[in-house]
């Protein structure tokens, strides 16, 4: 067994580089799943930068000056979490509130529904079923209810963390912006001069997570908003708040469009009941999510994820568990980071079979013809 383990790490950590790109991935993981908490306001003004490194970008490109750049991005941004704190979230909140009072309503609503099921199905299914199964989701929405109802000054530390948030996070942004550039200077004259593993890594990341985690940005938002405006065109209630889970929904593949489908149908059926206006309601949420996955998808996403759906589904399950919303958010290309340091990995097998490549016969032949032809080019100038 000694033995096996003993091979293993020749075959895999032979390369100097290996081991401290090894070291460095299980530093990282230690810092982050230990001090997430502390380090979370740094972390988030890091993702948010570098959300925001492509404007800065293309302001660049149009000759505008690096600090100038950098102020029009902040400002954005700004106006951004002002427009979001300000308009946004209080309608967000109005609705949610209204949508929890109504969901007794909803519940009464269904029960009568549901009862109809023993009438004409009495083998499968009992009155006492129907009624045990809402009685207890009646509970469970009137605790969900009070918890937010009651969010007040109960919760003052929450709220003294977002105002650290609101405050602290948009001045790293700021600086993060402004002297990114540095930042990675220091931090390449700290690692070694010779590191092709890395290089590798970083090339075969660097602009598939960038074109990635901007175009799903764009994404959540594009969708929100369009999902939001026909709602309230239709006249659904709650069109905000449906609006804002249909554009969340893109985050999750696969799973995200059909979870948020029983909301949006519930809600147009709690309204208007088996009418023409939920059919529209129903029909429009159709062409907004085919319209996403054919239109909107591969234009945003210049570099397309090949991955298995088994893959990304697994992504999104770990990832997730381990740092909720953002690992949810980062679940691709934190996957996708996993394949390319899998495929960069040095190992003495990618040794041998360059070995072997260049003392192939071919090469030999290759070599000693080079060879020849040069004597003979010499021999002809000697001469």
């Amino acid at each position: 067994m000694i033995r096996v383990f003993q091979r293993w790490l020749e075959r895999y950590f032979a390369d100097e580089e290996a081991v401290l790109v090894a070291v460095l991935l299980v530093a990282s993981l230690v810092i982050v799943l230990t001090m997430g908490v502390v380090l979370a306001p740094m972390i988030s003004a890091v993702i948010i930068a570098f959300l925001m490194q492509g404007m800065v970008l293309r302001l660049r490109s149009w000759g505008v000056p690096h600090l100038v750049a950098v102020s029009i991005t902040f400002l954005v941004l700004a106006g951004s979490l002002i427009v979001g704190l300000v308009y946004i979230l209080p309608a967000f909140w109005r609705q949610l509130i209204n949508l929890l009072n109504e969901m007794p309503r909803m519940l009464q609503q269904g029960q009568h529904l549901l009862l109809l099921l023993p009438k004409q199905y009495p083998t499968l299914v009992t009155e006492t079923q129907i009624t045990e199964v809402t009685s207890s989701l009646r509970n469970e929405l009137a605790q969900f209810g009070q918890t937010i109802v009651s969010f007040s000054l109960a919760q003052l530390p929450i709220l003294f963390a977002v105002l650290i948030y609101l405050v602290l996070v948009p001045i790293l942004v700021f600086f993060f912006l402004k002297d990114g550039g540095q930042m990675l200077s220091w931090l390449s004259s700290v690692l070694p001069r010779e590191r092709p593993v890395m290089k590798q890594i970083w090339q075969e990341m660097n602009l598939q997570i960038a074109n990635y985690v901007r175009g799903k940005v764009i994404e959540i938002v594009i969708v929100a908003v369009i999902s939001s405006v026909a709602f309230s065109l239709l006249d659904l209630r709650y069109a905000l708040l449906l609006g804002i889970c249909v554009g969340l929904s893109v985050l999750i593949p696969y799973i995200g469009a059909a979870a948020v489908t029983l909301p949006v149908a519930l809600i147009g059926f709690f309204q208007w009941g088996w009418t023409n206006e939920f059919f529209y309601v129903m029909l429009v949420y159709a062409v907004i999510q085919a319209l996403d996955g054919n239109i909107l998808v591969p234009l945003l996403f210049s570099e397309a994820v090949k991955m298995h759906p088994v893959v990304i589904v697994l992504a999104v399950l770990v990832f997730g568990g381990l740092w909720g919303f953002w690992g949810v958010f980062f679940a691709i290309p934190l996957a996708t980071l996993c394949k390319a340091i899998i495929n960069a990995w040095p190992t003495v097998a990618k040794v041998y079979i360059d070995v072997d490549t260049l003392s192939s016969p071919d090469v030999d032949q290759e070599t000693n013809q080079g060879t020849q032809k040069k004597s003979a080019q010499g021999d002809g100038v000697n001469s």
